[in-house]
């Protein structure tokens, strides 16, 4: 089979890999459909993130649908021919965070397409891939490969949005619309938020948080005060979502945030400096949100049940023999959301 391997910065091959052997209880998965991350652009673009690097050649590619090939002489439930969303997330089960219940903290994570440990755990990206049951999700005849393969961004906004707690008729900040931040409105909504402002230095995307539901946006590139209107009364809003790893999209919003209001820190970037004497004394609440679990079983049956639609952040499909293109295009947020990759 042919798969996408990162070798070094900017060095992304079209290769021919085995397909791993079949084991008794697992599933052979034709991969169809797979969306480029902000963790791949990373990899491509710079060989790594933080002290993160490529060390060796790796795979890339975490958010993947497909269908099931063969099955192990011991699965039960599955059959081939079934099209299923892949969670990359392999757990222990076993280590201490994984019996309280916080597998995304794993001691053990294997996690498709990541040089977190080393040896690195290969990616999604490729033709042929071998998984676990407890990975697959099947896919309802209504959801279309481009949309399974989203299933695993939305698990990222929808964990983000349990750590922020009951938003019932709450008034909610997103920094940073690009697919995580547009995803954490389309959660938002659905958990009960009354009104939601996004912010972003680009009209593209605001125009896509627009069209998933935020109800008001701000772009602080050309309103650098545009969260002043915000501010009054020590801050108008309950909850704010940061997506952008941006230390100025985090600051500039909190004046606008209520005293004792919830930030949920999911964005990834350089280190901050915070103004730790306004964290104290409106009593901020700061959480972070770190990949998914459980949320990831939810996105599917949400959009199974078509009860969240995420079509307007699909900005094109291209074959992964066009990577470059693909993540040139990915890269370029004036002109695309989600890219995803055809392995068809």
């Amino acid at each position: 089979m042919e798969a996408l391997v990162i070798h070094a910065a900017g060095d992304l091959r079209v290769e021919n890999l085995p397909t791993p052997e079949l084991g008794i209880d697992q599933l052979r998965v034709r991969v169809r459909c797979g969306g480029i991350c902000g963790s791949d652009l990373h990899y491509y673009q710079h060989g790594g993130f933080g002290t993160i690097r490529v060390k060796e050649p790796m795979v890339l590619g975490h958010e993947v649908a497909g269908v099931i090939e063969a099955v192990g002489g011991d699965v039960k439930g599955f059959t081939p021919g079934e099209r299923i969303a892949i969670s990359p997330s392999w757990p222990c089960g076993a280590c201490r965070y994984c019996q309280q219940g916080l597998q995304n903290h794993c001691l053990d994570m294997r996690y498709y397409g990541s040089a977190m440990r080393s040896p690195h755990v290969q990616g999604a990206f490729r033709q042929e891939i071998v998984v676990e049951t407890h990975q697959a999700h099947r896919l309802a005849a209504s959801v279309s490969d481009s949309e399974g393969a989203m299933a695993e961004p939305l698990a990222v906004a929808l964990h983000a949005v349990q750590r922020a707690g009951s938003l019932l008729g709450k008034k909610v900040l997103v920094t940073g619309c690009g697919p995580i931040g547009a995803l954490v409105i389309i959660a938002a909504r659905r958990a009960g938020a009354a009104h939601i402002v996004a912010t972003d230095v680009g009209s593209f995307t605001l125009g896509k948080a627009l069209k998933v539901g935020a109800d008001e946006v701000v772009n602080v590139a050309e309103q650098p005060d545009g969260l002043a209107r915000f501010t009054a009364d020590k801050g108008q809003f309950d909850v704010l979502f940061e997506a952008s790893g941006n230390e100025r999209a985090l600051r500039g919003a909190f004046d606008a945030l209520r005293p004792r209001g919830i930030i949920v820190q999911l964005g990834l970037g350089g280190e901050m400096t915070l103004p730790i004497n306004t964290i104290v004394a409106k009593e901020f609440d700061l959480r972070g949100a770190f990949r998914f679990h459980e949320e990831f079983a939810v996105a599917v049956e949400l959009l199974n049940k078509g009860l969240v639609d995420v079509k307007p952040l699909i900005s094109a499909s291209l074959s992964y023999r066009d990577s470059a293109r693909a993540f040139t295009l990915a890269a370029d947020r004036s002109q695309a959301m989600k890219v995803l990759l055809n392995f068809d």
